[in-house]
């Protein structure tokens, strides 16, 4: 015997049929938390990266994450915070493996060369990372200190480890910007004749035509502060 309209309707209001396509979530709070520190992270070198550093502000990152800003303050508390997740996060790519295992002079390469490549990917926090304290960044302390262990253990004065270490992080953050230098950032144009010795020399540079002038320069410069870094070697 057929249902009645009535008992139809009351079948359906009880088992709704399911609609095609993404579901809906329902009002009210979410089964799961929103936001989380590595995604407040990926969203600010997001968003650095596509506006600069200025870009950065708590409103616009909220924004990107599509909440409100009093929940972003749920997890950081200010915008230092924010920097700090960024530092930490970009510090803990570098590679200082080489310290535990290979002589002072490789591990310093290796961890030169992986800093500079790190950075040369997000100049735009250089300015901002370059004179930030690294207080409460577990991260960015970790790697400090294996660095420095290493400079100990290869026998350097503790007075001088802090400063050989900040000089070659200004030597790696200039050469991170060398790395997206525009090729003709050299071409002397009409002046050329009046500077014949610099234009000579630039026009050499064709002769690398196997390899990048910022890695020359990087690996010319790199090699020469630990030849003489290592000359404090007790």
């Amino acid at each position: 015997m057929p249902a009645s309209p009535a008992a139809s309707r009351t079948a359906t209001e009880r088992e709704p049929v399911p609609k095609t396509g993404a579901a809906r979530r329902r009002a009210g709070r979410p089964a799961a938390a929103v936001l989380d520190l590595a995604g407040i992270t990926a969203a600010a070198l997001r968003l650095i990266g596509k506006n600069g550093y200025d870009g950065l502000t708590m409103a616009a990152l909220a924004r990107s994450l599509h909440v409100a800003p009093s929940a972003l303050y749920n997890h950081v508390e200010s915008k230092r915070d924010v920097l700090l997740l960024v530092e930490d996060h970009l510090t803990a790519l570098v590679d200082v493996t080489a310290f535990a295992a290979e002589p002072w002079e490789s591990a310093v390469r290796k961890w030169a060369w992986s800093y500079r490549d790190v950075f040369a990917e997000h100049t735009p926090l250089i300015p901002v990372i370059a004179v930030l304290p690294v207080t409460d960044a577990p991260q960015t302390l970790a790697m400090y200190e294996t660095v420095s262990a290493g400079f100990r253990a290869a026998g350097f004065p503790e007075e001088r480890i802090v400063s050989a270490i900040v000089a070659l992080e200004s030597f790696i953050f200039g050469s991170a910007y060398d790395v997206t230098a525009p090729a003709d950032i050299f071409d002397s144009g009409s002046m050329a004749e009046s500077t014949p010795s610099f234009t000579g020399a630039v026009r050499s540079l064709a002769a690398l035509r196997h390899e990048k002038p910022a890695d020359v320069a990087f690996s010319l410069g790199l090699e020469a502060l630990i030849a003489g870094f290592g000359a404090l070697r007790e």
